[in-house]
């Protein structure tokens, strides 16, 4: 299993090879070459988190972008990765398909480039429901927001090709949520939730995600990826309720709070169709 030192003990085109399948920017895998040796599996987190927020702009994110095949898509040769992170789709009902591959077309039409998704680890259900969501933001929004994404995948893929580094020191998401439904007393499945910033005097999204059955979200950022200032989180109650044919009183559940260093922040939500609780969470 290769490791970190085995990796920092490649001639330039073995380790540009490597990278490569990691992120598809040529910025990006130029900047973390330059940047090697890595001390520590940190150090390499931290040099790619740096390098894709600090150094690379909107040309290199699209470059990476189009390193990916299409949700649902068939991949090509290179794209070995990508299949595999995207295998949930091979097993969900041609229905799911056939609306994947409608709302892509859309999603491309409306943005310019191919929606980019984490897809490890998600149901073909649960990426087609980020789509549908991701369709109401605005351009730059969603362009953040898919870089955003590219990120979370070019980590998961860091991974991957070094199978043998310390990975369990390395610390999760900054921000992560939990909402349990206390009328039904289980976790809420599938409800939307959009992070957001102020932004020229606007609330603009910078990450959104669907709970998992757990009623979770883990990965709203970038591992190391961290924010300070003043943030909201909108959870969208009534678009959940409405599945379970449930009129609710509040259709959206907004919680604003305020990070002034770089822990862990966990937002849980108490909901019934009446009322909400929530608390700075551990």
């Amino acid at each position: 299993m290769m490791t970190l030192q085995d990796l920092n003990q490649l001639s330039k085109a073995e380790a540009k090879a490597l990278l490569s399948t990691c992120c598809g920017s040529a910025k990006w895998v130029k900047a973390m070459l330059n940047a090697m040796p890595f001390k520590d599996e940190y150090n390499l987190v931290k040099t790619a988190d740096e390098t894709w927020y600090n150094k690379c702009g909107e040309k290199d994110w699209r470059e990476a972008f189009d390193h990916h095949p299409k949700i649902g898509g068939k991949a090509k040769p290179g794209e070995k990765l990508a299949a595999a992170e995207q295998s949930s789709v091979a097993s969900a009902t041609q229905v799911v398909k056939n609306r994947l591959a409608a709302k892509n077309k859309v999603y491309e039409k409306q943005y310019g480039f191919i929606f980019i998704v984490c897809a490890t680890g998600r149901s073909a259900e649960e990426m087609l429901q980020l789509l549908e969501l991701r369709l109401r933001n605005g351009k730059d929004e969603e362009l953040h927001i898919a870089m955003n994404e590219q990120q979370k995948i070019t980590l998961i893929r860091l991974k991957k090709m070094l199978p043998g580094a310390s990975w369990q020191t390395l610390p999760a998401s900054q921000l992560t949520t939990h909402v349990l439904d206390t009328g039904f007393g289980r976790p809420a499945l599938l409800m939307p939730v959009s992070l957001q910033c102020f932004v020229k005097g606007n609330w603009r999204s910078i990450a959104q995600g669907i709970t998992n059955a757990d009623g979770r979200i883990g990965d709203l950022l970038p591992a190391l990826h961290r924010l300070k200032g003043t943030y909201k989180m909108l959870f969208d109650t009534g678009a959940y309720f409405a599945v379970k044919q449930i009129q609710g009183f509040y259709p959206k559940v907004e919680i604003q709070f305020t990070i002034t260093d770089t822990s862990h922040h966990h937002i849980p939500l108490l909901i019934s169709p009446f009322g909400f609780t929530t608390y700075r969470g551990s």
